[in-house]
This record gives C-alpha cells, structure tokens and sequence, in this order.
C-alpha cells in the first residue's frame, strides 16, 4: 500500500519540507529548487509503482493506470508552473516562498482527485486544490507594482467556487440518501435496486454535481468567472488553472460518470450535450471580440472543453475504450498546448509589468523568433493544423462523435472550430507583423533563464511528436483504458 501511495506521500513530505525550511531561511531560489525536486522526485516514482498497479488503497483511493496517466499530467504541469514562477516573481521584492507551499498543496490535491473512488476523496481532493487557488490568484496582491486586479479575481472565485462546491455537496448527500454508499463502483448496483419513483431524486443528485464539476471546468453557462480570474491572476497561476486543476477534475468526472453508469439516466446526456454545444458555440465567439490574450486563451479553454465534453457524451453510444482513449489524448494535447503558451507570455512578463495585449505581439516574431515559434505552435495546435497534437485530438473527437452518431454536436464542432480559427491566425498574423518602433527595455529581447527555456522546448516537441507520430502515445491511452 505505501508503494502505491508513495506519490502522495513524495508530494505530501516535499510540502512540509517546503513549508520547514521556509520558517528558517527565506531564500527565493532555494525553495524553488527544493519544490522541484520533490516534484521530479514523484513524477519519477511513477517507474517503481505502476508494475503493482491496479491496486485499492481503501474505499477511498484506486491507483491504476489510468489515475498514474492523470497524475503524472498534473506533476509535469507543476514543475512547468515551479519553472515559470521564478523568473516571474524574482523581481517581484516581496516573500515569494510561500507560492511555492500553495501550488505543492493545489498539486497535491489534484493527484488525489485523479486517484478519487470516492465521493469523500473526491471533496477532499478538490477543496485541497480549491483553497490554494483562492490563496494563488490573489497571491500578488501587496506587490510593489501588483498585477491586474487580483484580489477581485480572487473574491470572484472563492465565491463562486464556495457556491459551486455547496451545490456538489448536496448533490453528493442526495445520492448517498438514496443508495448508502459513496463508493463510484457501487453506485450502479445499488441505482439498480431502487424504486423507479426514487430514481428522480437520484437523477437530481447526479445533475447537481454535474453543475459543480461544469463551474470548475468553466462550461457555459457558469463560465463568468473565467476571463476575469484568467486576467487578474498571475500568469503562473493562470497556468495552473488552465491545466492542472481542469485535468484532475476531468479524471474524476470521467471516473464517476462510467463507474457509477450515469448516462443510463438519459436526461443527463441531454444537459451535457446542451453544456457542450452552448461551450463551443460561446467560447469561440466571444474569443473574437478579446484584445487581451489571456482572456482571449481564457474563452479558447472553454471551447476547448466543450470539445472534450463530445467524447465524454459518446461513452453513452459507444464502447468506452475509445471514449476515455479520445478523451484522455485530448486532455494531454490540450494541456502541453496550454502549457506552452502560458510560458510564452510568462517569458514575456513579470509580476511588476505583463504583455498581455494583443498589441504588444506586434512584431514578436522579430524581435524574438524563438518565443513567436513557440506561440505560433501553439497556436496551431489549438486550431488543429495538421501536423500538431490538436489536429489528431480534434480527429480522435470527430471520430468518436461519429461512431456515437453525434451529428449535432459535431456540427456545433465545426462550426466552432471554424470561428476559432479567425483568433488564432490573427494572434499569429499580429507577431509576423512589423514590430513597434517606440520600444523601451522590450521584455522580448531579454534573456530567458533556462529552466523556462526547456519548459517551452519540451511542451513544443510533445506537440509535434504527438501530431506526427501519435502511435506509441496510443498505445499507452489504449493500455490505460482496458483498466478503468
């Protein structure tokens, strides 16, 4: 049991450790330096337990592989986000060490999801992620020169994240009402010895955590608080809540939806295609109209979800290898993609001063072809060129959606697929443009340290790799699938 624990365990001793030597030494770098440690440390050990997996680890936890895929996602974009935060906030004259605690306990609370069997570690997990990010968003609040306006992001979520979480809870507790157990593997036995006239109260359960799990996704409509925290966090922070907190959610959500047999209750399919069609169509218009790219990324990421929402919906028609194989693909493209233009703009920007209009890409890609290579990869992907990760995810999706008969929903895809197109090529068209003349100290041309660097060239490879030779990454999606 401690083996299959042990990357809870790593992630748990490298927080107090984080947290002790803080107390003793305030020192920016080393604190960093001994965050990422522990972070390698537990993305390493994913050699030593995944040849005793599939194991339970009480009621609570199940640690197979298709949790270690979903772990390790969520590891590598915290040590991306460790990466990104120095060179951010070394500038920054305040104590910085205690950001690093906070994204070691938001990490560690992901992990924990993406191992979930059950309605309790699920909360936990996700409340463990929730408190740090309220803390995170805020965290340059009494900086010499604070980012926009992070206290107002802060606020913003704690709310409606407070609010999002009651309604799960009760959700939760209707359910446990009716059947008597928390455990997703027992759930679609225990929905089968009801009473049909109880069925509805069971089905309402399931409808409120899909409300929840919907907020923390930012699915339309309970997107309002994305472009706003999206702008006024710090842009690691940003990047966290892009990727690893939307990945661990995603894990669990999948987990629950096929263990538990939820879309037997056909009213369920019915409201997540609604969420998904609404996401698409929304996300991508609204996109149109931004001037900054952070919010511009922030509407893109609930398109993006709503794409992944498609495959998700087909695991009601089709068999479910291929929809947790789509499903899963998607989610790592979309995450080394999200990654990697995140470090862009983290290169770009520190906690005094962030490039975050559109503007102020005018020319990037001479001023700094390095950078503007990375964001136009990116930018590619996202609207699925050939050739990139995000094409064969938008494929893996279209075909799934066309074994499941999805016809309108893969109408909805093309239709937003085609109006994303228009932002991304802008963005690209912007850099690729003359650059500005009346340029002072242009952050572009500064030098980057190097741990950004292999940051931004490790997500750019997987990119290209997983778009011109996705077998092998296939083949482990298709190993991972067979255990759920």
């Amino acid at each position: 049991m401690l083996i299959d624990l042990l990357q809870i365990i790593l992630l748990t001793v490298t927080t107090v450790a984080v947290m002790v030597v803080t107390g003793f030494r305030r020192d920016h770098g080393l604190i960093n330096a001994l965050t990422q440690t522990g972070l390698c440390a537990a993305l390493l050990v994913f050699a030593v337990i995944r040849p005793v997996t599939p194991l339970q680890v009480t009621p609570l936890l199940i640690i197979d592989e298709y949790s270690l895929f979903f772990s390790c996602l969520i590891i590598i974009g915290a040590i991306a986000v460790t990466a990104m935060a120095y060179p951010y906030f070394e500038k920054h004259h305040q104590h910085n060490e205690e950001f690093y605690l906070l994204v070691l306990c938001g990490t560690l609370g992901g992990v924990v999801m993406a191992a979930s069997n059950h309605f309790v570690s699920f909360f936990i997990g996700m409340e463990m992620m929730g408190i740090s990010l309220y803390a995170l968003i805020a965290y340059t609040v009494h900086a010499q020169k604070p980012a926009k306006f992070p206290l107002e992001a802060a606020v913003k979520y704690l709310i409606m994240s407070g609010l999002a979480s009651a309604v799960m809870l009760f959700g939760m507790a209707l359910i446990y009402a009716m059947v008597g157990t928390f455990e997703f593997p027992l759930l679609a036995a225990a929905t089968g010895g009801l009473d049909t006239s109880l069925h509805p109260i069971m089905l309402v359960g399931y409808l409120m955590i899909i409300v929840g799990v919907a907020f923390k996704l930012s699915l339309v409509p309970f997107h309002m608080w994305t472009p706003d925290v999206y702008e006024g966090a710090p842009l690691p922070v940003t990047a966290f809540l892009a990727t690893i907190s939307k990945a661990g959610m995603v894990a669990v959500a999948m987990r629950l939806l096929l263990a538990a047999q939820a879309f037997s209750f056909g009213q369920i399919t019915v409201v997540l295609s609604l969420l998904a069609a609404a996401s698409m169509i929304f996300g991508n218009l609204l996109a149109v109209m931004q001037s900054n790219v952070k919010r511009l990324f922030a509407y893109s990421s609930i398109a993006h979800l709503g794409y992944l929402l498609v495959v998700v919906i087909a695991a009601a028609a089709v068999p479910e290898l291929l929809s947790v194989e789509s499903m899963s693909f998607y989610i790592a493209a979309y995450f080394f993609m999200s990654i990697a233009g995140f470090a862009v703009l983290s290169a770009l920007s520190n906690a005094g001063k962030e490039m975050d209009s559109i503007t102020d890409f005018q020319g990037l890609f001479w001023r700094n072809p390095w950078l503007a290579t990375v964001m136009i990869v990116v930018l590619l992907s996202l609207a699925g060129i050939p050739l990139t990760a995000g094409f064969i995810g938008k494929f893996y999706i279209f075909t799934t959606g066309v074994e499941g008969q999805l016809w309108f929903l893969l109408t909805v895809l093309i239709i937003g697929s085609s109006i994303g197109l228009y932002y991304y090529l802008r963005l690209i068209y912007t850099m690729l443009q003359e650059p500005h003349n009346n340029l002072v100290n242009d952050p572009a041309a500064l030098k980057l340290p190097i741990g950004l660097n292999v940051v931004m060239a490790a997500m750019t490879v997987a990119i290209i790799y997983l778009g011109v030779y996705p077998t092998a990454f296939i083949k482990t999606l298709q190993s991972l699938a067979s255990t759920l």
